[in-house]
């Protein structure tokens, strides 16, 4: 069995010193640690100093999303695969797009060593227009050789992201959606054996609209009319979601939440 922990979007400066601080205390829960980093530098994009910290901190792999060429770093550290685990969405069209849309690793486990794929994936409903992320993981499905298979779906609309988690029920073992910031509450095993939640929720500051000071979005409502976002400050937030895997399918499946300053050792739910 492979006990693997997800971790939502990182956002920003808090994002990455929660990630720092309490990622360490969750190792020995799981086997293989996947942290979604596209919101790292700055609540746009992965710098350095993000990959970095997120390794030091005990992360195995790094997923991307709509963000993912917004910093210029990233260019760089795709090109050292063997120190930068990072995984940017599969389904871009332009064969020359930098990096890999999935990644193989060989996990050590109490019962041995296991193969896990990690894949990332962008949605297409109010996102950028992308390849179809569904005929993409058919492509990559016809592969032998992928062991368990881990999707972190990278999308807005939830009944895409449900869409998702249907359509490759039994053909993978989890299909966690990040991107709206917001953790849901349908936490699940599906019928054919795929772990499913629709959000993971975000790594960030807690007083913020989905990690922005809220003054900024809340003007923008009110007078409808553009006004600058600047990331929050103050305590942060890391949520992120446990999943038990055996032979590709889901035995288990948690949400896991921790705020500074409100309980020492997180909650799963």
């Amino acid at each position: 069995m492979i006990r693997v922990l997800f971790v939502g979007d990182v956002f920003a400066a808090a994002g990455r010193r929660v990630l720092g601080s309490h990622l360490p205390s969750l190792r020995s829960r799981a086997d293989f640690i996947v942290v979604n980093m596209e919101n790292a530098a700055g609540g746009f994009g992965l710098h350095r100093e993000g990959a970095d910290g997120a390794l030091k901190a005990g992360a195995h792999c790094m997923t991307l999303g709509n963000h993912a060429w917004h910093h210029k770093d990233v260019y760089v550290l795709m090109q050292d695969e063997g120190t930068y685990p990072i995984v940017r969405p599969l389904n871009y069209s332009d064969p020359g797009t930098p990096g890999v849309g999935w990644r193989s690793f060989d996990v050590k486990t109490a019962q041995g060593t296991e193969r896990l794929t990690v894949v990332n994936l962008l949605g297409r409903v109010f996102m950028e227009a992308v390849d179809n992320p569904f005929r993409a993981m058919d492509t990559l499905l016809e592969r032998d050789d992928l062991g368990s298979v881990f999707v972190d779906f990278h999308a807005e609309a939830t009944s895409e992201k449900q869409g998702m988690a249907r359509y490759l029920d039994g053909r993978v073992a989890a299909v966690i959606g990040t991107h709206t910031h917001v953790p849901t509450a349908d936490t699940r095993i599906l019928p054919g054996g795929t772990a499913f939640q629709a959000d993971a929720g975000f790594t960030g500051p807690y007083e913020s609209i989905i990690g922005s000071d809220p003054h900024g979005p809340i003007e923008r409502f009110v007078t409808e009319r553009p006004h600058r976002y600047g990331a929050a400050d103050g305590p942060a937030e890391l949520n992120g979601v446990f999943v038990q895997i055996e032979g590709n399918r889901a035995v288990g499946i948690e949400r896991y939440r921790y705020v500074e300053g409100q309980e020492s050792g997180g909650q799963l739910s």
